[in-house]
């Protein structure tokens, strides 16, 4: 009897062994305490997991050396002013509003290891101290994704664009795109409009309109294309079905965005000295700082200052024209006699140097040697396609056609 009482406490022992066997999970190391390897995290470019990271905003009155002191930075100031001449004018001061960004070390006297100021959505400084002082530029990743949006106008071309929900800068994209062939103050009812065109994000955020790659507008019944084109050295710029430039040889204006304070004249009172005598240019009112651009391109003759021009640049562009712009807050680095220019690209700052009661440009015109009023000249039209690169733009040109059209 005892024989079998063993037996039957053996076989139930070794049936809870081999039950407990199956089901066996390790009490300390279990599924749910597995530490998954944790992906490295960056910012700016920069490895920050052993960081601490502060964002804050420029507020109103504040300085490089001011957020630097803060930041217990303010010792490295004179290395990061001489270090980013070339990179970013600091000098000229941090926009309000801006973001900026201070990593910093994690010890108990924390360190600050970089500084980062946000320039724009995309665009971005980082001031290095890890080792010494380097300055240097950076990019957000952009992501494009293209849209094409048509309408047809009822009252304004900004009112039908508004109505279409999308970003208000196609209005101004395509005024530019056509600035010298639609009057836009004469648009009509019943004109229409196609515009195939980028839309970047960042961070999955939505940030603006890249570049418009096609358009057609319509007006009084007549279709005006436009194809964006990157011909020889050019940055791209917009050709019609034929391959022929929309754009004068000339910019209408120095400024993206200005006032006419007072126009060419052969007799007009001096606001500084009071006298009668010609005013042979003509004067736009901005704000200090706003860029000015070369209206065409060219070479510089002259970036100098004298007691009534103040600041001031001269550009001549051919044996015919020759333009200066005057009054110049300072001239941008590297514009010096003898460097070539593309038109629109930055040559100065408005500014209120020597003769002037206020910032503004004195933008003048030469024709075969003598000052004309540049709204009153007929001014050449811009290169067509070179005939090496017409094939391929007649290539591009079909596909966004195409596009325009919805024959994709």
């Amino acid at each position: 009897m005892k024989n079998y009482f063993k037996v039957i406490v053996a076989f139930f022992i070794l049936l809870f062994l081999i039950l407990n066997f199956f089901n066996y999970e390790t009490p300390f190391f279990s599924d749910n305490s597995i530490i998954e390897p944790q992906e490295p995290s960056f910012q700016y470019g920069i490895l920050v997991d052993s960081f601490n990271i502060k964002k804050e905003i420029v507020k109103e009155g504040e300085t490089l050396g001011s957020i630097l002191g803060v930041n217990n930075m303010y010792y490295a100031l004179p290395d990061i002013l001489a270090k980013s001449e070339e990179v970013f004018d600091f000098e000229r001061g941090l926009a309000h509003n801006k973001e900026y960004t201070v990593i910093y070390t994690k010890d108990s006297v924390p360190k600050t290891k970089y500084f980062i100021y946000q320039a724009d959505v995309v665009n971005y400084i980082v001031v290095d101290l890890t080792k010494g002082v380097d300055v240097y530029k950076g990019k957000k990743e952009v992501i494009t994704k293209l849209a094409l949006t048509e309408g047809k106008i009822n009252s304004s071309l900004a009112l039908t664009i508004d109505e279409l929900n999308v970003s208000a800068r196609i209005s101004n994209e395509l005024s530019e795109i056509y600035a010298w062939t639609i009057d836009f103050f004469k648009i009509q009812k019943g004109d229409a409009f196609k515009v195939y065109y980028e839309n970047n994000y960042i961070d999955g955020q939505y940030i603006g309109i890249g570049k418009v790659l096609a358009a057609e507008f319509t007006h009084k019944n007549q279709n005006f294309y436009a194809f964006l084109y990157k011909d020889n050295e050019n940055y791209g710029e917009y050709f019609d079905e034929k391959g022929r430039t929309l754009r004068k040889a000339f910019l209408k204006a120095p400024l993206d965005y200005y006032r006419i304070s007072s126009r060419f004249s052969r007799n007009r009172k001096h606001p500084v000295t009071g006298q009668w005598k010609g005013h042979f240019g003509t004067d736009y009112a901005a704000p200090k700082g706003t860029p000015i651009m070369t209206t065409a391109n060219g070479t510089i003759v002259k970036a100098s200052y004298t007691r009534n021009n103040g600041y001031y640049v001269k550009v001549r562009h051919n044996g015919t024209y020759t333009t200066q712009y005057l009054h110049m807050s300072k001239i941008k680095k590297g514009i010096r006699k003898g460097v070539y220019v593309k038109q629109g690209e930055v040559i100065g700052y408005v500014g209120s140097t020597g003769l002037a009661t206020g910032p503004h440009v004195c933008y003048r015109f030469w024709k075969n040697n003598k000052q004309v009023d540049p709204y009153k000249q007929k001014l050449p039209p811009g290169e067509p396609i070179s005939n090496d690169n017409k094939q391929e733009f007649l290539i591009v040109k079909d596909s966004l056609m195409r596009i325009i059209n919805r024959n994709i």
